[in-house]
């Protein structure tokens, strides 16, 4: 018995050596060698996510420019002729449009810790939701906070989903891949049309 324990530690070990060189972070080895620490690790992320009134106008377009910092790597975004990004077109029809649009910020220890905008698109053939807008400071990333953040976004919003992102944003493809594959258990879809990754799916 004690041998049989051994050699599944060296096992261990191994596995967790090769996922580590090859630039796997240390809370998704844990996730793989230890399944259950998962359901552990995502009951006990403390962050809020906060339905923004329109109070929270001026914080959003706030953190919008370090959002768009970050995208800018991807869509090519240039400052403004007063050292700024511009500002998030059409902003108010957040809470103009409350029927259709959705937005939220994140908090964590009473510190913002980023913001999700959530819409509907109809059309006659469907409606479904959409993640418009994902941002999460840099500060707080690989800790779990967006994947629990996603995963209470849609467990608020039941229905038909389109997942989009650009196509030249890898990152941000494998980490919704990841996370809708978790959820749905496998049960998506996903396509590349028009220069961007899409990944479809009913919950």
């Amino acid at each position: 018995m004690q041998h049989g324990l051994w050699l599944a530690y060296q096992q261990g070990c191994k596995r967790w050596k090769k996922w580590v060189s090859t630039g796997i972070s240390t809370i998704n080895a844990v996730i793989i060698l230890f399944p259950q620490y998962k359901i552990m690790m995502e009951t006990s992320i403390d962050f809020k996510l906060i339905k923004a009134s329109s109070k929270y106008k001026n914080v959003i377009n706030n953190l919008f420019q370090f959002y768009i910092y970050d995208f800018s790597e991807y869509n090519k975004s240039d400052l403004e002729e007063n050292g700024l990004y511009a500002d998030y077109p059409n902003l108010e029809a957040y809470w103009k449009e409350v029927n259709l649009r959705y937005p939220y910020v994140i908090k964590k220890n009473e510190k913002y810790v980023g913001f999700v905008f959530v819409e509907i698109t109809e059309s006659y053939e469907r409606s479904y939701f959409s993640v418009a807008e994902f941002f999460i400071l840099k500060k707080y990333r690989r800790q779990g906070i967006g994947r629990a953040v996603a995963n209470q976004i849609f467990n608020l919003h039941k229905g038909q989903w389109e997942i989009h992102q650009i196509e030249s944003n890898k990152p941000a493809q494998i980490f919704w891949n990841k996370v809708i594959g978790e959820y749905t258990k496998g049960q998506f879809k996903e396509r590349l049309e028009n220069g961007r990754s899409t990944q479809d799916f009913k919950n």
